[in-house]
């Protein structure tokens, strides 16, 4: 019983969102916006439960004196002063919190952006290394996207570099990111009907999938 009822209990609400989205009732559009609530709701309880969980993995490492605690500290007490000036000040506008978040955040922000362009870089220069076909095709696509986006290549006569990159991220780019889209929509559907079927158990608890 402790499986059955949450696999009886996912199938019936599954096929409910199924059904309710190829049967235009307006009882079934009432029960189904009823239901959207409801997943808010409990959208905030695993907030509360996340936040929780952070808390407890923060004083785990202050208390074990973790090689990096003193980032568990800033991480502490930086939740606490955004919450303090959030909760009892506002976040509109010209607000403490909004000081706080526009002179502190955003350059950190900035600053994390514009050290992962040089680990991109990198990256971009082990990946496009020409070993194969595959990856000489890759390598000669990337230089062209790349040189589309500069412009220096407006010096260019001869040639519409622009035009050209332009091209390339329209059509052939465009045909293979619906490709992979459509792998994932596959894909989704496959775990879908595993979980209404009680096939795939692991968000129950466990790290297996079918279970007995």
């Amino acid at each position: 019983m402790r499986l059955q009822i949450p696999i009886a209990l996912g199938f019936l609400a599954g096929a409910f969102m199924i059904v309710q989205f190829f049967v235009p009732y307006y009882a079934l559009q009432m029960y189904y916006e009823q239901l959207l609530d409801w997943a808010i709701i409990i959208g905030a309880f695993a907030l509360v439960l996340g936040l929780g969980s952070l808390f407890r993995s923060h004083i785990d490492k202050i208390r074990s004196r973790h090689p990096d605690y003193i980032y568990s500290f800033v991480a502490l007490i930086s939740f606490a002063v955004m919450f303090f000036f959030g909760i009892f000040y506002g976040v509109n506008p010209r607000t403490t919190f909004d000081w706080i978040f526009n002179n502190i955040q955003v350059p950190l922000e900035a600053t994390v952006f514009s050290l992962l362009a040089f680990f991109m870089a990198s990256a971009a220069y082990r990946t496009f290394r020409a070993r194969s076909v595959e990856a000489t095709l890759l390598l000669v696509v990337a230089v062209i996207i790349m040189l589309g986006r500069v412009p220096i290549t407006d010096y260019i006569k001869f040639v519409d570099i622009h035009g050209f990159s332009e091209w390339l991220m329209s059509i052939p780019a465009t045909a293979a990111k619906r490709g992979i889209l459509f792998g994932v929509a596959l894909g989704i559907v496959a775990t879908s009907l595993r979980i209404l079927l009680g096939i795939e158990r692991s968000h129950l608890g466990g790290g297996g999938g079918a279970g007995r």
